[in-house]
């Protein structure tokens, strides 16, 4: 009897480990631009060339989105892309300029002149998934992508440890759930591990409209479970500097 348990024990925790989702990673790469006649070559890069090669590489989905509100001094396009593992994103740009295809049909951006590229700068983000959502969801909307928002949060830290306090309180603590039960279509939550802003986690999620969006923010600060976490001591000052960020999804967009 004590050799089946043992048995069964052993087979359950390998079940566990065969089939538990690995933690995703992702990479969010800023476009920095100055014109809005850049901002025209890397959307038909990116929609033409690039997304078609990424499908290409494996990668299923990746998503493009611009500030709901555009700043004409700084244009921006923001692509997010989710990979199995960090060989497979630090192996990516060696499959993308040996993809025949992408070079033909992205030569605009590809061999543009030193002195008419088409971006100022690139600002790249490296994350991990949390183990409370270890892969990226597509959210589930009906309304246009031109109506839509999408909320990019970042919380900074005052330090490592209250950094991984934080990633507590969304995994341990269940802020996940709270935003899942209210349908906040969350698309990731990630820690950076590799960015301008650290320690920093980062999360997206997604509404029908600004009006919606509010409205879910709304029965957010009124549920009973986010106030019971909030007010627990054991998270107490774990967040220095909170951003928000509203974009929109290009009509290209897998996201």
């Amino acid at each position: 009897m004590k050799h089946s348990t043992l048995l069964l024990a052993l087979i359950m925790t390998l079940s566990t480990t065969l089939f538990a989702k690995e933690r995703q990673f992702y990479q969010i790469k800023i476009y920095h631009l100055k014109t809005t006649a850049q901002e025209a070559v890397i959307d038909n890069y990116l929609e033409k060339a690039w997304l078609p090669a990424i499908h290409r590489a494996g990668i299923k989905e990746a998503g493009i989105f611009k500030p709901v509100t555009a700043d004409t001094a700084d244009i921006r396009i923001y692509v997010l892309i989710p990979f199995q593992s960090l060989e497979q994103f630090a192996g990516l740009d060696k499959t993308l300029q040996a993809d025949k295809t992408l070079q033909a049909n992205g030569q605009e951006y590809t061999n543009a002149a030193w002195n008419n590229i088409a971006y100022s700068r690139i600002e790249s983000i490296l994350l991990q998934a949390f183990p409370g959502m270890p892969v990226l969801e597509a959210p589930s909307l009906q309304a246009p992508k031109n109506e839509r928002v999408y909320e990019l949060r970042s919380y900074e830290s005052p330090s490592e440890k209250y950094h991984v306090n934080k990633v507590k309180m969304f995994n341990t603590g269940d802020e996940i759930g709270i935003f899942k039960n209210l349908h906040f279509n969350a698309v990731f939550y990630a820690s950076v591990i590799s960015g301008p802003r650290m320690p920093n986690l980062m999360y997206m999620t997604t509404f029908n409209s600004k009006e919606d969006r509010d409205e879910h923010w709304k029965s957010f600060g009124a549920d009973a479970k986010w106030k019971s976490l909030s007010a627990m001591e054991e998270y107490a000052h774990n967040v220095s500097k909170s951003d928000i960020l509203f974009l929109r999804p290009t009509n290209y967009s897998d996201l």
